[in-house]
């Protein structure tokens, strides 16, 4: 199911706790030690790991993946995680295409019914809680810059140089013009014919 069942315990952290995610280099495992390092000792602030994992910024063993490297890009990250919060409630917004638009309310009771009863009103009321906090943090509709290494932006940069080199030989290039002239020979016997037609020939165009 495309819906993670990953809540913090409480929000008002979360903001803080994004940002020094951005500040800070990424962790060889993002673990409890390493979220304390950050500033943050309370014990409700480890459900923050959950949700990265949910988010898939990393792996089960806390190893941050590719999303997480690409959040930290100042320039880009709310769109990172809007891409994160779509795919990790991938099924709530196959519900409600704008879901990160619903009101908290709204999205508890999609979620209670996504989830068939399996969830109480304490952990629905958290997950959605969750959700519309990360949202607030997040773009949605925008797609991340590529950006390409300095190998591929050399390449990109040569391959530029070499059209514009090309161009401008074509631009410079002599121009050589050809004709082909057909001619229909006369039917006739007379020898007299065909000699003043190639003279004709030789002095007015070869």
């Amino acid at each position: 199911m495309g819906l993670t069942n990953a809540y913090l315990l409480r929000t008002k952290n979360l903001d803080a706790m994004l940002r020094a995610i951005r500040g800070a280099q990424a962790p060889d495992k993002f673990t409890v030690k390493f979220l304390e390092q950050l500033g943050f000792k309370s014990t409700n602030d480890r459900s923050i790991i959950g949700v990265l994992k949910g988010l898939n910024f990393i792996d089960e063993a806390g190893a941050p993946k590719q999303r997480y490297y690409e959040y930290l890009d100042e320039t880009q990250y709310k769109v990172i995680l809007g891409q994160a919060i779509q795919d990790a409630y991938a099924d709530l917004f196959k519900v409600n295409s704008k879901a990160n638009e619903l009101a908290q309310t709204e999205v508890k009771n999609k979620l209670k019914t996504l989830t068939q009863g399996s969830k109480g009103e304490a952990v629905l009321a958290k997950m959605a809680m969750t959700f519309t906090t990360l949202c607030k943090h997040a773009t949605f509709g925008a797609a991340p810059v590529v950006k390409k290494t300095p190998d591929e932006q050399a390449e990109t940069k040569e391959e530029g140089k070499k059209q514009a080199d090309d161009a401008d030989e074509k631009k410079h290039r002599p121009m050589n013009l050809s004709y082909v002239i057909n001619i229909e020979l006369p039917a006739s016997r007379d020898p007299a014919v065909y000699e003043a037609l190639f003279r004709a020939l030789k002095e007015h165009i070869l």
